[in-house]
């Protein structure tokens, strides 16, 4: 058991039978009345932000979460394939507990949060950024790198990202996985 002393960012807890990561929080200590704390919460299975204040002091349930790298295989009907790095054990993650899962490709490294006692896996992320290929996208113009004008493209996992007017098919830019946005231009 933890109290609300304990909370720091990314702490995951268990409240009404289900599991929130704290995104952030605040301790306050108001002129008149009990201190509190005030959060904000992250529904591990799906995504929604809570809003929530708890009395100082209150106890939470803090669940033990671990990280462990997950090599991605390939999709079937059932899901996501991946196999722990270490241990060669394959699991099946379905694609709601992915971040950023329309950029994953084959080969990927993603870190999985796994409940410590059950051994279940919560949720799964990318890294940050990724270099992906672009397969289509219209033409650009010599001389378009003035502007801050975006065009549509396609990458080599099929996700459809904006990138700036310069970048041509064939040409590989990084990609941000939490937000799709373009980050740059990669050089060989």
């Amino acid at each position: 058991m933890a109290t609300t002393a304990d909370f720091r960012n990314g702490m995951c807890i268990e409240l009404e039978g289900t599991y929130y990561f704290i995104v952030e929080f605040l301790h306050v200590k108001p002129g008149k009345g009990p201190a509190f704390v005030r959060t904000k919460l992250r529904n591990v299975t799906t995504g929604r932000i809570l809003e929530k204040t708890f009395n100082s002091g209150v106890k939470i349930e803090e669940v033990r979460i671990e990280r462990r790298p997950y090599q991605f295989l390939f999709k079937d009907d059932m899901g996501y394939n991946f196999m722990h790095c270490e241990t060669y054990e394959q699991v099946t993650i379905p694609g709601e507990s992915i971040e950023g899962v329309q950029f994953l490709k084959d080969g990927d490294i993603v870190e999985a949060m796994v409940h410590a006692q059950s051994e279940t896996i919560l949720t799964a992320e990318l890294p940050a950024h990724v270099v992906l290929e672009i397969t289509y996208t219209e033409p650009g113009l010599k001389g378009d790198t003035a502007t801050n004008t975006l065009k549509a493209a396609t990458v080599e996992t099929g996700a459809e990202v904006r990138v700036p007017l310069f970048i041509n098919t064939g040409e590989k830019v990084k990609i941000d996985t939490r937000d799709g946005s373009y980050v740059e231009r990669v050089r060989e």
